[in-house]
């Protein structure tokens, strides 16, 4: 049985969310494989030491988003990096011990920084196991985030802009795999045939007739939520705050002349985005990805609390008129009118975007691991000629 590893941690909740739904999708795809989802913080730090005396990359990411705080990430980042440079041999020796009594026949990252240890490791320990970076921003944040130069690997690329950087720190194209976005869930792409938008809105109180956004900003809201609904009380809203109950309890308190509903967590994402006619949130991969494939067009941010790798994400939105790209949310008021004056330009702009990343993925994964076992049963036959005729 074939034994696929995917490398995740529990930094902003992205990439855990991209390996399930990685996952989902090989067993959707009906791929012999047992696929096991690996906690990299698990696996260096099980007892927390090394957070005594350096950043954790969960650490880096959550500690610091549950205030909404972001300025400063930039060189907390660096810090970071510099942090695992210095505690490479250990990582290292941490990473083949593990490879030892794991024995993945396939190594897929889905987290940056860690992957030059990663390789490293997986490389010295299990010679001949393919590695592979898969990509859940829409572009690298070099030097040392996703790509590092000189390693062996394969890379898959779910922009343009990703592949480009790809191929100018000379990963050659066979290594290079080109997908059509971001994964997300396969839930998002169930038919909606049944789906009645209009009944489901108006079951909330919502006027089917009048546009709707819907505000996201990840599994525990933003601050920002305060200040979006604050400044749009004519517009109606679904507020998405995820686990933060107090949020969702000042949204609650706050007056409003339009119609809107304030939900805590729920997993069914999908279905309260096919409510809206718009999205606002931060420019993450994984909820801008979310929104565009359910046809919304969003508005984004982005300034100076902006995280750094996901800075590229708002001229990918700007640049292909997918929306608005706003310096703060505090202007809302004055922006949103531009967006719904011209919604259905907007909305065929999205539409056009066609993203099948978690189906293409599986089928590049399966491709990876054919060539190398094709290169492991060569090198075996090359040995055998040789061991018969000496």
């Amino acid at each position: 049985m074939t034994t696929v590893d995917l490398i995740y941690f529990n930094a902003g909740g992205g990439h855990r969310a991209s390996a399930l739904a990685l996952q989902r999708s090989i067993a959707l795809a009906g791929l012999p494989w047992t696929v096991r989802l690996v906690n990299l913080t698990e696996v260096l730090d099980p007892r927390g030491t090394l957070r005594k005396y350096t950043f954790s990359p969960e650490d880096y990411y959550n500690a610091r988003l549950a205030r909404g705080l972001t300025i400063g990430l930039r060189h907390e980042l660096k810090l970071l990096q510099g942090a695992i440079r210095l505690l490479h041999p250990t990582l290292l020796k941490i990473l083949k011990l593990h490879w030892l009594r794991t024995e993945p026949d396939l190594v897929v990252s889905l987290i940056p920084n860690f992957n030059r240890a990663l390789f490293e490791s997986v490389a010295a320990t299990l010679p001949g196991v393919p590695y592979v970076t898969l990509l859940t921003d829409l572009a690298d944040f070099p030097p040392h985030f996703w790509m590092e130069q000189g390693q062996d690997q394969h890379l898959i690329c779910g922009s343009a802009r990703a592949v480009e950087q790809a191929r100018e720190a000379g990963f050659p194209t066979a290594r290079v795999h080109a997908t059509s976005g971001m994964i997300i869930r396969p839930d998002f792409y169930r038919p909606a045939e049944a789906f009645d938008r209009a009944a489901r809105l108006e079951s909330l109180g919502l006027d089917p007739r009048r546009p709707v956004g819907v505000v996201m900003f990840g599994g525990h809201g933003s601050r920002s939520m305060l200040g979006i609904a604050e400044r749009l009380p004519d517009t109606q809203l679904i507020l998405m705050c995820g686990h933060n109950a107090r949020l969702a309890g000042r949204l609650r308190a706050l007056p409003a002349s339009a119609p809107r509903v304030v939900l805590g967590f729920t997993p069914d994402v999908a279905d309260v985005m096919r409510l809206g006619d718009f999205f606002i949130g931060k420019p993450g991969p994984g909820s801008l990805s979310e929104a565009l494939h359910l046809g919304l067009p969003v508005i984004v941010a982005r300034n100076a609390w902006t995280m750094p790798q996901e800075r590229y994400n708002t001229d990918w939105v700007r640049d292909n008129g997918y929306g608005l790209v706003v310096g703060s949310f505090r202007t809302i008021a004055a922006d949103l009118p531009a967006l719904l004056d011209d919604l259905p330009a907007f909305r065929g702009r999205v539409a056009a975007y066609r993203n099948r990343a978690v189906f293409e993925v599986p089928a590049i994964l399966a491709e990876i691991l054919d060539s190398a076992q094709r290169v492991d049963a060569d090198a075996g036959a090359v040995l055998a000629v040789h061991r018969n005729s000496a």
